[in-house]
């Protein structure tokens, strides 16, 4: 298979398990929520994808209205999918491929559990709660193969129950990203 089958393969994956992911984010969106925590969430990812930016503007070498259209597809998956890659060529074509994929996948989804809540009117009822940590630990699995990720994320996931009493929803995983931001820097020196 040619590099080019195997990277748009992985990125239709990616796509198609996020595009189900969005039919939950859809219905639970539309069920609850307020405009202030949507807010603060764009915001805490926003900076968090602002990292992933200042990694990638090298990589793709975007200028102008290119990089604009670039800025909208700078998420996790789309970053994972570039620098996963050793030729600098395969690293753009991954960034964009994930992000066009993803793009459609995720809209469709969020539009289809969005119109869903009209016939669903509670959709914790079907479990669709539980889908967004699902999709996540579905994500963290595969790197969780050697010692130092799985002690990182176990002590994570304690310092987490340990403080969820105690601070407002949302707290904790700042604590934990701070604390886990913390032990990279200090373990690289």
């Amino acid at each position: 298979m040619s590099p080019e089958r195997a990277i748009l393969r992985d990125a239709l994956g990616i796509a198609i398990a996020s595009g189900a992911y969005a039919i939950s984010f859809g219905a639970i969106s539309t069920a609850g929520g307020s405009v202030w925590a949507g807010a603060a969430t764009a915001a805490l990812l926003g900076s968090r994808n602002a990292l992933y930016g200042v990694r990638l503007s090298t990589l793709l070498g975007v200028r102008g209205a290119r990089r604009v259209a670039a800025a909208h597809f700078v998420i996790d998956e789309t970053t994972a999918m570039a620098i996963a890659r050793d030729d600098p060529r395969q690293s753009r074509y991954a960034f964009w491929a994930t992000g066009f994929a993803l793009f459609v996948f995720w809209n469709v989804g969020t539009l289809i559990g969005a119109l869903a809540t009209q016939a669903i009117p509670n959709p914790k009822v079907f479990g669709l709660d539980a889908a967004p940590p699902a999709a996540f630990l579905a994500l963290l699995a595969p790197r969780l193969r050697s010692r130092e990720p799985l002690a990182i994320a176990l002590a994570s996931a304690a310092a987490a129950i340990v403080l969820l009493p105690f601070v407002p929803a949302g707290v904790p995983l700042l604590v934990i990203a701070v604390l886990v931001a913390l032990y990279g820097v200090t373990r690289r020196r």
